[in-house]
C-alpha cells in the first residue's frame, strides 16, 4: 500500500506564501511590461546653449507628432526626435545666425528661419531669436510646408528680437 504525506500548513502560512507568490509574479509583470514599453533614446547632441531657460519654454510646448511622425525619447537636454528612424530632430540653444547671412531666409507662421541645403538633410535655424532653435530633416522624406507650422507655437515660446529684412532670395522649400 502506497503512503502519502502532505505537509500540513496554517492557514496563516498558506496565505503568506499565496501573497508572496502574487507579489513576485505582479512585479514580475510590472517590469515586463515598463521594459516592453520602452524603446532606446535616441542619441543627441545637445546644443552649446541648451541649458537656456528659453529652451525649456519651447520644449515643453513641442507636439507629440509632426507631419505624421510619432515623437521619441532623446537622452539629451533641449532636443527633440520624431519618427522611428529619425525623421525629423530638433535642437534648441544653437548659436544665433548672423544677421548678415546670404542664406534665404523663409517665414511660416510668423517664425523666420534660415535655410540650408545639406547632401542628406535641410537645416532650418530661427532668425532673431536667442538661443536660435535648429530643425533638421531629409525634405524628400518630410515636407517643410508640414514641419515649419507645426513648431511654430513652440519656437514662439521664445520671442523673436528682430526679424528678416530682406525678401529679395526668394526660396521654394520642397
Amino acid at each position: 500500500m502506497l503512503s502519502f504525506s502532505f505537509p500540513v500548513r496554517s492557514a496563516k502560512a498558506s496565505a503568506r506564501q499565496r501573497y508572496t507568490g502574487l507579489t513576485r509574479t505582479g512585479a514580475l509583470v510590472l517590469v515586463v511590461m515598463s521594459l516592453s514599453a520602452c524603446a532606446p533614446a535616441v542619441d543627441v547632441d545637445p546644443a552649446p546653449n541648451a541649458n537656456d531657460p528659453s529652451c525649456a519654454d519651447t520644449m515643453v510646448i513641442l507636439p507629440d507628432e509632426v507631419s505624421g511622425h510619432e515623437r521619441r525619447d532623446t537622452n539629451s537636454q533641449a532636443t527633440a526626435v520624431w519618427g522611428d528612424p529619425a525623421a525629423i530632430v530638433l535642437r534648441c540653444g544653437v548659436a544665433s545666425p548672423s544677421r548678415v547671412t546670404t542664406d534665404p531666409c523663409v517665414t511660416a507662421n510668423g517664425v523666420d528661419w534660415i535655410a540650408r541645403e545639406g547632401e542628406t538633410a535641410w537645416t532650418l535655424t530661427t532668425f532673431g531669436r536667442t538661443p536660435a532653435t535648429e530643425v533638421l530633416f531629409d525634405p524628400l522624406e518630410v515636407p517643410s510646408s508640414n514641419v515649419l507650422p507645426e513648431l511654430a507655437a513652440a519656437v514662439q515660446a521664445n520671442p523673436a528680437e528682430t526679424e528678416c529684412l530682406s525678401t529679395e532670395q526668394e526660396t521654394n522649400l520642397p
